[in-house]
């Protein structure tokens, strides 16, 4: 068989594949396909913080129109409680009505299932729920007793003290992120049944392998009597893993026998998908006059649960960015009457850059030295805590270049002295990394009769159009054009694969995908005869070659530039220029990647600017769980942010994509604090940046003034 010449693949800007089917309505999402006889699951959350369910009247509701039926602790079936999946030991939520213990508030305690979802929803809220209401602690802060430090989130490199007693200059600064919440435009919703003995599930995850093998276990059945596809993916961004919904609505398919959904409201996924732990950071540096570092330290303390230990691993950014004489960086837990903790887009990243880029540019100042030639003088050969080599890195060509369009070398770096109206204009920069790893995967590649190729691959397109990418890459390993590639994701059935998460997606079912492609074109070659009907077929596998990642720390890494205009009068921050330039491997598609990094860009200015997740001490639940009370980054919000990147080519690197989901948010509101300190002269080490909060500096300088 001979393949079609192709035009350039890889690097050729492509619209999404799917992206007709989105806006036209066409693609479904997990709670949108038909299903004969679909029954509809509530959720019925706890309203206490601690305690226990006493009784749960259940008799009245049964006999609601359309109820069909009222899972509790006392009637649903036993689960396993000590699974260990791929991603290690699910959110303890999905252990629902196992007993009658509320660790906190929103913990699931019934599920109320009904013809349709409004019947469904009414009897649900006149279920009566008593408890035995126990003391609780939802409060968090920096001092706050019962903190320790988990296993392997500590490093020591020389003697900090003893380093920070000899530099000339030092820095101790204490910043703060708060709690915040994915908010993806798609809530989580799943729609299980059973077909011929086999458990069948439609979701919206990250993983669809990932999930089915968890709930198989859960239930303990055979990996391969459960099957899980999401097609579509309105977003996730590290929350959508195995919940409490989808082991409730397996309950209910089992015992009705009839297909059974459940869509959770925006209040729902705000108290039971997770969210990003609050922080309360310190960062001490010391520094010879000439701005060499000869003391890094930054402490992090985040809040955990009671019932699983999560670590927001903030203290791990430096580890990476900055060469030092000594190195001290620990994580920090205290648990809480809360839900647990989960991975939220750049875990530790984002609110570990936010402390460690604007203590950088606070010692910058102290030193009289230009922000970007402070990071320029600190910078590694070698990773600084490991000594290994990295495999490439190019953030000096970052700050260059970004420096040369933002328009830095203009910049004076007095704080306060541009000014227009009643607003203070100031600039600031940051530096950014992102981890690039890979995980073993499997890829299917077959060449059909018709002279084009199909590929499988259970990987998760969550809107980084993952999709097209898999389509470009496989076209380029087969040498053939992208129309002639049809991908097919998110099936279960398609073997192990990596979830969409840590900027490896797309890197780790690219490499499988590539391989695969490679080894079919081999084969194809060797053959030289038509295809049969069923196709030719090769599967693989890279987890026997990725072990050769091993040997290089592997990062991307970027620059942020960010212009804000602050009114003194009303203490708002408008952002008016942001720009960032990163180094980030092998683009695949520049439009969808460019996509991902604006969008990345956009998640930190909110983060610095608005976003803020609450809890009420008294009932240990959130004021405001929804899109009014949980204020991000909306249109208006947000000037035209430019995105780029500079070449940063690895020979060693079989696949060279680094991944860009993530590394976008990172130094953002880090940049945008700093330009808030240029323009007025005062720092804001506590995100949100508020505008009580700049009005309050404001206040506190002119009384100094005085």
């Amino acid at each position: 068989m001979t393949t079609t010449a192709k035009p350039d693949a890889v690097g050729v800007a492509r619209t999404r594949i799917e992206g007709r089917d989105k806006v036209t309505g066409a693609a479904r999402y997990a709670s949108e396909i038909p299903f004969t006889e679909l029954a509809h699951g509530w959720l019925v959350l706890s309203t206490i913080a601690r305690g226990r369910i006493r009784a749960i009247d259940d008799a009245a509701v049964r006999a609601l129109p359309g109820v069909l039926t009222v899972l509790h602790h006392g009637n649903a079936p036993r689960i396993k409680d000590d699974v260990i999946g791929a991603l290690g030991r699910p959110d303890p939520i999905v252990e629902v009505f196992q007993h009658d213990r509320v660790p906190h508030a929103g913990w699931p305690v019934a599920l109320v299932v009904a013809g349709t979802s409004e019947q469904a929803r009414e009897a649900a809220e006149a279920l009566v729920v008593t408890y035995d209401e126990e003391p609780h602690d939802v409060s968090f802060d920096a001092d706050k007793e019962g903190a320790y430090v988990p296993q392997d989130a500590e490093t020591v490199k020389g003697d900090v003290e003893a380093e920070l007693a000899a530099s000339t200059v030092v820095l101790d600064a204490a910043y703060t992120t708060p709690e915040q919440h994915h908010s993806a435009m798609e809530p989580h919703a799943v729609t299980v049944r059973w077909d011929g003995g086999r458990l069948e599930v439609f979701d919206s995850n990250q993983g669809s392998k990932w999930v089915a093998d968890d709930l198989a276990n859960l239930f303990s059945l055979d990996l391969s009597a459960v099957r899980v596809r999401s097609e579509h993916v309105g977003g996730a961004f590290g929350s959508k893993g195995l919940r409490s919904h989808h082991v409730a609505a397996v309950m209910a398919a089992t015992e009705l026998q009839r297909p059974v959904r459940i869509a959770l409201t925006r209040r729902q996924v705000f108290a039971i998908t997770g969210y990003r732990s609050p922080t309360a950071q310190r960062v001490r540096l010391g520094a010879d006059a000439d701005g060499r570092l000869r003391a890094f330290a930054h402490e992090n303390r985040s809040m955990t649960s009671t019932l699983r230990e999560f670590v927001e691993g903030s203290a791990g950014f430096g580890r990476t960015m900055y060469d030092s004489v000594a190195h001290h960086s620990v994580d920090r837990v205290v648990p809480a009457d809360v839900g647990t903790p989960t991975w939220m887009r750049a875990p530790g990243e984002a609110p570990g850059s936010f402390a460690v880029e604007s203590a950088m540019d606070e010692l910058a100042e102290k030193l009289g030295m230009d922000p970007i030639a402070l990071r320029v003088r600190n910078e590694p050969t070698a990773g600084p805590i490991s000594g290994l080599p990295f495999s490439s890195r190019n953030l000096l060509a970052c700050f260059e270049e970004g420096a040369r369009r933002f328009g830095w070398a203009d910049r004076d770096p007095r704080p306060r002295v541009r000014r227009e109206g009643n607003r203070l204009i100031g600039t600031g920069v940051a530096a950014c990394t992102f981890p690039s790893g890979a995980a073993p995967s499997t890829a299917s590649v077959t060449a059909e009769p018709d002279g084009t190729f199909t590929v499988r691959i259970t990987a998760a397109d969550v809107g980084t159009g993952a999709r097209t990418a898999l389509t470009v890459l496989a076209a380029d390993a087969l040498d053939t054009a992208p129309e002639r590639v049809h991908v097919r994701i998110a099936d279960s059935d398609f073997g192990a694969a990596w979830v969409a998460g840590g900027s490896m997606g797309t890197r780790s079912w690219g490499w499988a995908v590539m391989a695969a492609a490679r080894d079919l074109r081999e084969q194809l070659t060797l053959r030289g005869t038509e295809i049969p009907a069923a196709g030719v077929t090769v599967t693989t596998n890279t987890a026997e070659l990725i072990a050769q990642l091993a040997q290089k720390e592997r990062y991307a890494f970027g620059a942020q530039f960010a212009e804000v205009a602050v009114d003194v009068t009303t203490g708002e921050v408008r952002v008016t220029r942001l720009l960032g330039v990163f180094a980030a491997g092998r683009i695949v598609n520049p439009l969808t990647a460019r996509s991902q990094l604006v969008g990345g860009m956009t998640w930190g200015l909110s983060m610095a600017l608005h976003e803020e997740a609450v809890r009420d001490e008294t009932f240990g639940s959130h004021v405001g769980a929804d899109f009014a009370g949980y204020h991000f980054a909306a249109n208006a919000d947000v000037p035209v942010i430019e995105a780029d990147w500079v070449p940063d080519e690895d020979p060693d690197d079989p696949v060279g994509i680094k991944g860009v989901g993530e590394i976008g948010i990172v130094g953002t509101a880090a940049a945008i604090a700093n330009a808030v300190w240029h323009a007025t002269g005062s720092r804001q080490r506590h995100l949100p940046i508020r505008p009580d909060r700049v009005l309050l500096a404001e206040a506190d300088r002119a009384g100094h003034d005085a």
